[in-house]
């Protein structure tokens, strides 16, 4: 996986008093999920933040970030960081945070059924 180890350090140095965070490999990076839900993201140098529609547009005109695509599509709760929105700690926090108040209004992703 091609991503920042230093910045999955410091993602999960933030999440570390939390018991429902587990990590997965997706996006080539990897995920943390919290409660069984994508929460944050590390891809290559950047963040993957899943923070709900309402923010996403706020964000969007604040800069430092983008829309998520997916096969032409405009996943609407999510946003790539670039890294200067996080290259400080309060930054970095910022963000996560606004990541962990949508986790409990995100939907879980359908289980697969294992044939």
């Amino acid at each position: 996986m091609a991503y920042d180890d230093q910045l999955a350090n410091r993602v999960r140095e933030l999440l570390s008093d939390r018991n429902d965070v587990t990590e997965k490999e997706m996006f080539s990076g990897v995920c943390f999920m919290v409660d069984e839900k994508m929460c944050i993201c590390i891809s290559g140098v950047e963040l993957l933040c899943r923070i709900g529609a309402e923010k996403v547009e706020t964000e969007l005109e604040n800069g430092n970030c983008r829309n998520m695509m997916n096969n032409g599509r405009v996943m609407k709760d999510y946003v790539y960081v670039e890294e200067l929105a996080f290259d400080q700690p309060q930054k970095l926090r910022y963000w996560v945070d606004l990541c962990l108040d949508f986790n409990p209004k995100a939907k879980a992703s359908k289980k697969k059924k294992k044939p």
